[in-house]
């Protein structure tokens, strides 16, 4: 998927139970793809920008539920988009309709989403990958995360990965 750098993976603070156990309404578990990526690159930054949410243990920030926030902060901004006539934004490859069954589980921090859509599970448990660019287009980047980490390499400009460290939230 992406090449390997010293300190792989940072998993100190991923839920890999989580990562196995987890089932989106479909009954399906995390993509194939997803999780291979969490095992093989944990928490770390990707392609000099993006970070990809895994589940964390209590305790840890920047999981999950940070996603979940996410898209409850795209779906927000895609109604008021939709309400107001701006078609441009679910432009050039989505739709109204597409935009409300979007999931987030990336982040750049150039302010890009990455997404899935879980309504679409393919016969090999993958969700097709999307792109929000400023939360404000649709660009469909390819059938799972395995086929999208190449075009978002080539959008970045870098194969660089770098690990992180896990945040612990205070009690």
């Amino acid at each position: 998927m992406v090449g390997s750098t010293p300190g792989f993976p940072v998993l100190d603070h991923v839920d890999l139970v989580a990562l196995d156990a987890f089932r989106f309404a479909d009954g399906g578990g995390y993509p194939p793809s997803y999780r291979d990526f969490v095992r093989s690159h944990g928490w770390a930054r990707t392609f000099g920008l993006w970070l990809v949410y895994p589940p964390v243990l209590p305790g840890f920030a920047d999981g999950r539920s940070r996603a979940t926030n996410l898209t409850a902060r795209f779906r927000a901004v895609f109604l008021d988009g939709r309400e107001d006539g701006y078609d441009r934004m679910v432009q050039p490859d989505g739709d109204w309709d597409l935009a409300e069954r979007l999931e987030a589980f990336g982040w750049s921090e150039n302010g890009d989403v990455l997404l899935w859509d879980v309504s679409s599970r393919d016969q090999d448990g993958e969700f097709p990958v999307w792109e929000s660019r400023g939360m404000n287009a649709l660009h469909r980047l390819g059938a799972s995360l395995t086929e999208a980490l190449p075009r978002l390499r080539e959008n970045a400009g870098t194969d660089r990965v770098e690990p992180l460290t896990p945040f612990a939230l205070s009690s």
